[in-house]
């Protein structure tokens, strides 16, 4: 049997150690925390009365509202842009396209000869290949003298294929402005046409440096031109290899051509278009112009304006063919509308002139619908009902060298065939809405960059912003950041925006006639005397007055068999369509200089008008 112990006979249990007590600091400070990281801000907002959370007191407790950058966007995480979604744009895969999709496809027709889109393609590649071998690498400008021929389209392909910056020349300057454009532009490469040796060979000798020089003869149309280079056209391409493995533009920012203004004042300003706005012209071109699948567009448009308003690239996109035409004659665009079904064309009012102004023998019947599309100043409705009653609809586009071309189109309502022929005139002479590929159409005070009222009358600078405004001008940053001042691009020319949202010019800032004080739109003189049966073209510059310091000055280029027309009758005519200080002072019967787009040379009026009694 277990023994209990006795108590106070066991071991004694150790005393619990108390830590030492610290001596104390002469000054305590108290213990230092570490900071708080700062609480993500919160904003507070009040939610929808029907989810508020209430107290029990019954007041309001405005719940937390997380914010995007509190919870981060989830659009925006692990959607990164990679090579299976996103390429650049650039209008060069539209002709990829087409010769995949329909390589038997009539491309071209020049003369008698056919080009299907598998060939167009190959030709392409060729040039491309061979530019490539003749040293011409990314960033190069190749500069061309062509007219409407194939060698022009093949150009708008194998030289970005490679990376270069295509310079279209315009076939009608001097050889002055030829030389400064290659000088200014550095071209390394010149395709030239035999038709404009003369030309270009007096361009050459005004070069500071050699460049690479390549003649075409038109195989259609032989030219007796001298030859300026070693290399032939043909022969050239023959050497290139039809199945290069081009690659698109790693940006879609990189340039793609290069095309000068008409420099009236000064040398012109070379003007820089990229992929991107190209390719979206291209879209805008098809639904502004009307252009279904497969569409036959007859060439009258130089291509060397505006790189042909981009539908080089256009019709590829719709695997359409182009007609070429390498002099604009009635007789070869009538005979083409009807041979070869023609469905479009392009042009300033002067081509309109030609076909309708056609001789009986000169003109051919033809039963389908042919679509008109045209820039520069609106033609008088006699014009307009002219072309509809020869078969042509009729479209009218506004735009600039930095505008790609067309920016604006008037978009026509069936409702205004109702009215009368004077409402009709007065809704045509308008240069409309903006293009599907531009942002941003205004008509703005330049000084404030303010929007001017949608009243129809007071008159602003006409503005544009968008992905089919150029670039900029090609080493001239002080011109660029003046084109581009507050964000938009000054067009310099002058107009109103109606409560419609239409635009309508009304001159051009340099145009613009102050007499005694009052502003005169040229264009509104202008369009007084077109209305005049006899008058074929007409503008109106300012005329030094000593009186009024400036007054109206109108050349007149008359139609045929109105000879007995005078100068007096069409001042009497203007006094009966406007206020009398707007009438022009003098009227000058001559033909009128105009540009190869058609349009009238103010510059050189202007000089003329100095000298009229």
């Amino acid at each position: 049997m277990a023994t209990r112990k006795k108590a106070g006979t066991g071991r004694k249990k150790p005393a619990k150690k108390r830590p030492a007590k610290r001596p104390l600091a002469k000054n305590p400070q108290p213990k230092k925390k570490k900071p708080r990281k700062p609480a993500a801000k919160i904003e507070l907002r009040p939610r929808p009365r029907r989810s508020l959370a209430r107290r029990k007191t019954g007041g309001l407790r405005a719940m937390p509202h997380l914010t995007p950058n509190r919870i981060g966007n989830p659009y925006e995480t692990n959607l990164d842009r990679n090579p299976a979604n996103h390429q650049p744009l650039t209008p060069i895969t539209f002709l990829e396209r087409a010769a995949r999709a329909f390589p038997e496809h009539t491309a071209i027709i020049h003369g008698k000869a056919k080009t299907s889109y598998a060939e167009f393609y190959a030709r392409s590649r060729r040039l491309a290949s061979a530019l490539g071998a003749a040293g011409i690498r990314k960033g190069d400008t190749v500069a061309v003298m062509l007219a409407n021929t194939p060698p022009m389209l093949e150009a708008h392909y194998g030289v970005p294929m490679i990376g270069a910056v295509l310079n279209a020349l315009n076939t009608r300057l001097d050889a002055a402005a030829i030389a400064f454009m290659l000088e200014h532009g550095g071209a390394k490469a010149l395709i030239t046409d035999r038709e404009f040796s003369a030309t270009v060979q007096e361009a050459l000798k005004l070069l500071k440096r050699k460049l690479v020089v390549i003649d075409y003869d038109d195989p259609e149309f032989p030219q007796s031109g001298e030859r300026l280079g070693s290399l032939d056209y043909e022969a050239f391409l023959a050497a290139g290899d039809p199945e290069f493995p081009w690659a698109p533009p790693a940006d879609e920012w990189d340039a793609i051509a290069l095309n000068y203004t008409s420099g009236t004042t000064g040398n012109p300003k070379g003007v820089v278009y990229h992929h991107r706005g190209a390719a979206l012209m291209c879209y805008a071109n098809t639904l502004a112009a009307n252009m279904g699948p497969h569409a036959v567009y007859l060439w009258t448009l130089p291509m060397f304006h505006c790189n042909g308003w981009c539908f080089p690239w256009s019709l590829s996109a719709i695997a359409g063919t182009h007609v070429c035409l390498r002099w604009v004659r009635a007789r070869p665009m009538y005979d083409a509308i009807a041979d070869h079904k023609v469905t479009h064309l392009s042009g300033a009012p002067t081509v309109m002139s030609v076909l309708i102004n056609a001789a009986p023998d000169e003109r051919r019947e033809f039963s389908h619908k042919v679509d008109f599309v045209h820039a520069a100043a609106p033609p008088p409705e006699a014009t307009i009902l002219g072309m509809m009653e020869a078969g042509f609809a009729v479209t009218h586009v506004y735009g600039l060298t930095e505008t790609y071309g067309p920016a604006t189109v008037n978009e026509w309502h069936a409702a205004w065939d109702a009215l009368d022929r004077a409402g009709r005139g007065a809704k045509r002479v308008r240069q409309g809405v903006r293009y599907h590929a531009l942002e941003g159409l205004a008509v703005m005070d330049p000084r404030t960059m303010e929007p001017v009222p949608a009243d129809g009358l007071t008159i602003g600078e006409v503005m544009f912003r968008g992905n089919i405004v150029m670039k900029g001008y090609l080493k001239n940053p002080a011109a660029t950041a003046q084109a581009f001042a507050g964000g938009w691009f000054h067009s310099g020319d002058l107009g109103v925006m109606h409560e419609d949202g239409y635009i309508q010019l009304k001159d051009r800032s340099k145009d613009i006639i102050i007499s005694g004080g009052e502003n005169i739109s040229s264009i509104e003189v202008e369009n007084a005397l077109m209305k005049h049966p006899a008058v074929m073209f007409a503008a109106v510059v300012a005329k030094p007055d000593e009186k009024w310091g400036e007054s109206p000055c109108a050349f007149v280029e008359k139609r045929p068999g109105y000879d007995h027309i005078s100068s007096a009758d069409l001042i009497a005519h203007c006094r009966a369509h406007l206020a009398r200080f707007k009438c022009p002072s003098r009227v000058v019967f001559v033909e009128l200089p105009k540009t190869s787009t058609g349009k009238v040379q103010k510059f050189k009026l202007r000089d003329l008008a100095k000298d009229v009694a």
